[in-house]
């Protein structure tokens, strides 16, 4: 008896090791560091925002309605709102989250507190925890917004703006900015509250929201942020998206085209390849970023 008690012990050991190895490695494998999606292959899902609004739908691309939203730690929400023609979202107020919109598509009425403004595609937005708001559409087309929400931490007060904090990015300057190559320019929309450089000084939590202008055949150099997650939406081109590495450290690179949506976790590889042709419009990659709660930003 002792002597089957001895030989079969170590081999159950190294059963149960082998089974646990197995299932680590299944885990590392789903967890590739990036989550992606393709704004066409998104269904609709019921949301605060369309809550008894037959006229607007939400495709929550990354966040809350995402069945990969744990893996999410300051975004709380990334997705599509679309309100079709004479139809409006719910009006939705978040007392531990700030937003950010982004008009890619169409135009409407912002509703904003007591207030109202014109909407218009490539508008961005700062909207404040705790401030009521909504959109109306009463064009003849439907306007698509892009809708980013972060988590305010327990205990942080925000100050809210003196006014709606509103832009245009057509009224925001291409700059070069030398780390990331010659052939990508930016439009620095919004930033922090401590922000000089931004269009808009906004945010407390969202660090970076800017517009990627690629040259045709240009390049955003690959490179990764370990302390800050990254969303890319490609609004519009195509080429090849880099995320991650693979087994011999060599960047990966996924052929993407327009609605290709990325969310990047700190540390994971990532840059652009555009396919545009001379002659041809210059892809532009919407991109956000953030801080892990309790992280510093970094320059």
């Amino acid at each position: 008896m002792s002597t089957s008690i001895g030989t079969t012990t170590p081999l159950r050991w190294w059963l149960r090791l082998l089974l646990l190895l197995a299932a680590a490695a299944c885990l590392a494998a789903a967890d590739s560091g990036f989550l992606r999606r393709q704004v066409s292959d998104v269904q609709p899902r019921p949301d605060d925002l369309t809550a008894n609004t037959p006229g607007a739908s939400y495709k929550p691309l990354f966040g809350a309605g995402d069945p990969d939203a744990g893996q999410l730690k300051a975004v709380v929400r990334y997705g599509e709102l679309t309100v079709a023609p004479g139809g409006a979202s719910a009006v939705v107020s978040y007392p531990a989250e700030e937003q950010m919109y982004f008009v890619t598509e169409g135009s409407a009425t912002l509703l904003y507190a007591d207030e109202k403004a014109p909407l218009k595609k490539f508008d961005f937005l700062y909207l404040p925890p705790g401030v009521k708001h909504g959109i109306a559409n009463t064009s003849n087309a439907p306007v698509k917004v892009i809708v980013m929400g972060y988590q305010i931490a327990a205990g942080r007060t925000v100050e809210l703006p003196s006014k709606i904090m509103l832009a245009n990015a057509d009224d925001v300057p291409l700059q070069v900015l030398g780390q990331h190559g010659p052939t990508t320019q930016f439009k620095l929309l919004m930033g922090l509250t401590s922000s000089k450089r931004d269009k808009l000084a906004a945010a407390s939590v969202m660090n970076s929201l800017f517009l990627m202008d690629f040259a045709p055949g240009g390049t955003n150099i690959p490179h990764n942020h370990p302390a800050e997650e990254e969303m890319y939406l490609l609004v519009r081109g195509s080429g090849d998206m880099v995320a991650g590495r693979d087994a011999a450290g060599k960047d990966v690179r996924h052929p993407v085209t327009q609605g290709a949506a990325f969310f990047f976790k700190p540390g994971t590889q990532v840059g652009y390849y555009s396919n545009a042709k001379e002659g041809e419009a210059h892809d532009l990659i919407l991109a956000v970023r953030s801080n892990l709660p309790g992280g510093r930003r970094n320059p």
